[in-house]
């Protein structure tokens, strides 16, 4: 689905801007978006993956991630009834959803990538996303979060007296999405257009032997038989109980500050995670008898290799959406589909963004400004485009960097179901506000 997406991009965007006499404008945009895919974003990425994936491996060799996904068995083998319960790629998955759902971005995205190179380990037909794959992107395309950080740091900042008014409507509309994510894959994945079928050539075999990110690395010892002793198993849940102690000051802080004790709460959870993690996830694997360093290192070797593995992919379709967009592509669009959706209540100013969001985050977050400013932070529109950015995903970047990272081309119903959920984010964002707000 991908290849159509893509070409329909490069050709509508090339025919749109020769009539609209844009083609210079194509060509800096093209040359841009290569630049960006490289430099902004894949070796940018390349850190945070060294990072992330060094924590990963910390966690996986403790046990750590195997125990996690334990606590949550019975939802995720409905979810992904082809994956093992005790694979690694339960624990991968368990993560990154954390991590979405706190809004951190900066851990979502490797957790993600290793989440899904750890489903690449069980697929049988190399090259073709397998339905784990599928059901894991439209979780995360359909964007499960918390707190719409970004809009609400948007909004205070245009002056908006309540920014935290999108938070219910922003959780309600996600709800809507992640639904429909869900169930559109379910049943995508049977039909006989997306039924999985391995393609000629592709390696029909299956072997359970362990892969190198689950064997220990050369000069590692494993965990200590032995239990360790009575102060050492008390020093991770020590720094939990300082954890808990941090938050508690955080929240009050933030009531103090005119916050409502709920989203004071997940304002100082959002704050600490990641310091928690960077802490706890060395000292747990330290108490379990693990060279920590050694460890970390081999975990972050896979960083740099999986940064320069998306590169293609990633150039391919951020050259396609600046094409499109810079010959007037989403314009054309919005005049097209203008009316017929006026006729169902949805409003115009709001159109624009609605089409950039699967295509382009930054620019979608943009036109939300836009609208901030040009129509104020509290009109029911600007609203209604804060509540879609906290229960939308760039849908077609997201496909691109995931399945890119493992070398899946055939992406099956992925994106369809990705698309479908954005859809009912968009609408279901429409709808609750002007429920809402009137």
């Amino acid at each position: 689905m991908l290849n159509y997406i893509w070409l329909g991009l490069i050709l509508t965007g090339a025919f749109l801007a020769g009539w609209n006499g844009k083609l210079e404008a194509l060509s800096r945009e093209a040359f841009e978006g290569a630049r960006v895919a490289v430099m902004d974003i894949a070796l940018p990425l390349a850190g945070l993956m060294a990072l992330w994936l060094g924590m990963m491996r910390l966690a996986e060799r403790a046990g750590l991630i195997r125990s996690v996904a334990r606590l949550l068995r019975p939802v995720l083998c409905r979810l992904f009834p082809d994956v093992p319960p005790d694979h690694p790629a339960m624990g991968s998955m368990v993560m990154n959803l954390s991590a979405n759902m706190l809004g951190l971005n900066n851990a979502a995205t490797p957790l993600g990538l290793r989440a899904m190179r750890d489903l690449e380990r069980l697929n049988r037909a190399r090259g073709t996303a397998t339905d784990a794959m599928c059901t894991f992107l439209a979780l995360n395309t359909s964007s499960v979060q918390l707190i719409p950080a970004t809009a609400v740091a948007i909004l205070a900042a245009a002056g908006s007296k309540a920014p935290t008014a999108i938070v219910g409507t922003a959780l309600a509309a996600t709800a809507v999405s992640t639904a429909v994510g869900i169930v559109s894959v379910k049943l995508l994945e049977k039909t006989p257009w997306f039924r999985l079928s391995a393609p000629r050539g592709s390696r029909e075999t299956f072997s359970e032997e362990p892969s190198r990110e689950e064997t220990p690395s050369k000069g590692a010892s494993e965990p200590r038989e032995r239990a360790s002793r009575g102060w050492q198993r008390a020093l991770p849940w020590a720094l939990a109980a300082g954890f808990l102690a941090l938050l508690v000051r955080q929240t009050a802080a933030g009531i103090h500050g005119g916050a409502s004790p709920g989203m004071a709460a997940v304002q100082a959870v959002s704050a600490l995670a990641i310091p928690f993690l960077l802490a706890f996830l060395p000292l747990y694997a330290a108490v379990r008898g693990l060279p920590v360093y050694e460890e970390f290192v081999e975990g972050a070797k896979e960083g740099f290799q999986v940064s320069l593995r998306i590169i293609p992919y990633l150039v391919a379709m951020l050259v396609a959406i600046r094409i499109f967009r810079a010959g007037g592509g989403v314009e054309w669009l919005s005049r097209m589909l203008g009316p017929a959706l006026g006729a169902i209540g949805f409003p115009a100013d709001l159109l624009p963004m609605a089409l950039t969001r699967p295509l382009s985050g930054s620019a979608a977050i943009g036109l939300f400004s836009d609208l901030a400013t040009r129509l104020g932070p509290d009109h029911l529109v600007t609203r209604m485009g804060g509540t879609l950015l906290g229960s939308t995903e760039t849908t077609l970047y997201v496909a691109a960097i995931y399945f890119g990272a493992v070398g899946v081309k055939r992406v099956r119903h992925a994106v369809l179901a990705g698309l479908l959920a954005d859809l009912a984010g968009i609408l279901a964002s429409v709808w609750i506000c002007r429920a809402m707000w009137g």
